[in-house]
């Protein structure tokens, strides 16, 4: 198989994926996210909420202030694009950035938000982003950097559009204190029936993000809800793998 006909299987796959799990999130449920009170995807979008409310805190806001002026910024794995849509609420210029176009989570499914507040889309992936050089201040991997195929060149098409003294941010990507714990979720994740994938990256480690972008990063812990901080007592109890944690990791780019 190609590269193209892989990646047009993942995006077809992957569409039917999370339409059977529930994630065609419209109207009034779309526009809450990520601060989804019910159903069966409550509990996993209570733990972006943090993630997001992090990014805020500590990246967003402060990066306005300093700018007195509103942020440009780059959603990469943008999906329905929920992200984009809260921040342009808040007066910043927005793309958002997918490589699928469905309308169930990704970039046709931010149209719907479209109507309500401007924000540009485009669909790429992250390893050509056919952008100018130093056109953002912020590009914030939303839940997607393990999605990369190559990590490297990700990366420095991210720093690329960057900024001097802008942000690379990354929420909601499984990063692993051991790179052996990684390994061992995913070779789990392959002896499960599943999506055909993309041969995607899958998870992170601090040296794996530093190696790959040749920069320092920035670990900021995120508290999430109890039951999630207690994932890893659990396994130890269970003698399983130790979890992946999210957290918010920054750079800033010289």
């Amino acid at each position: 198989m190609t590269v193209v006909a892989a990646a047009d299987r993942f995006r077809a796959d992957y569409a039917a994926h999370r339409a059977s799990e529930g994630r065609a999130h419209k109207g009034a449920e779309l526009r809450s996210l990520p601060y989804l009170r019910s159903g069966p995807l409550a509990r996993q979008w209570a733990v972006r909420a943090r993630s997001f409310e992090a990014l805020m805190k500590i990246v967003v806001r402060p990066m306005a202030k300093r700018a007195n002026g509103p942020v440009q910024m780059l959603d990469l794995g943008a999906g329905n694009g929920w992200l984009s849509y809260r921040l342009a609420r808040e007066g910043h210029r927005c793309t958002a950035i997918d490589i699928r176009e469905d309308d169930i989570d990704g970039l046709g499914a931010a149209e719907e938000l479209r109507r309500i507040v401007h924000f540009a889309r485009l669909t790429a992936s992250f390893e050509a982003l056919p952008l100018p050089d130093r056109s953002a201040d912020l590009a914030v991997f939303n839940a997607s950097l393990h999605y990369a195929t190559d990590l490297p060149t990700a990366m420095a098409e991210a720093a690329r559009c960057v900024r001097s003294g802008g942000c690379i941010a990354i929420v909601d990507s499984p990063f692993y204190g051991d790179s052996a714990d990684g390994e061992a979720m995913v070779r789990e994740k392959r002896l499960a029936p599943g999506l055909a994938a993309l041969d995607c990256i899958e998870f992170l480690t601090r040296d794996r993000l530093e190696d790959a972008s040749g920069i320092a990063w920035r670990r900021h812990r995120v508290r999430y809800p109890l039951w999630y901080e207690l994932r890893p007592l659990m396994a130890r109890l269970r003698g399983t793998r130790l979890p992946s944690r999210f957290d918010l990791w920054t750079a800033e780019l010289p």
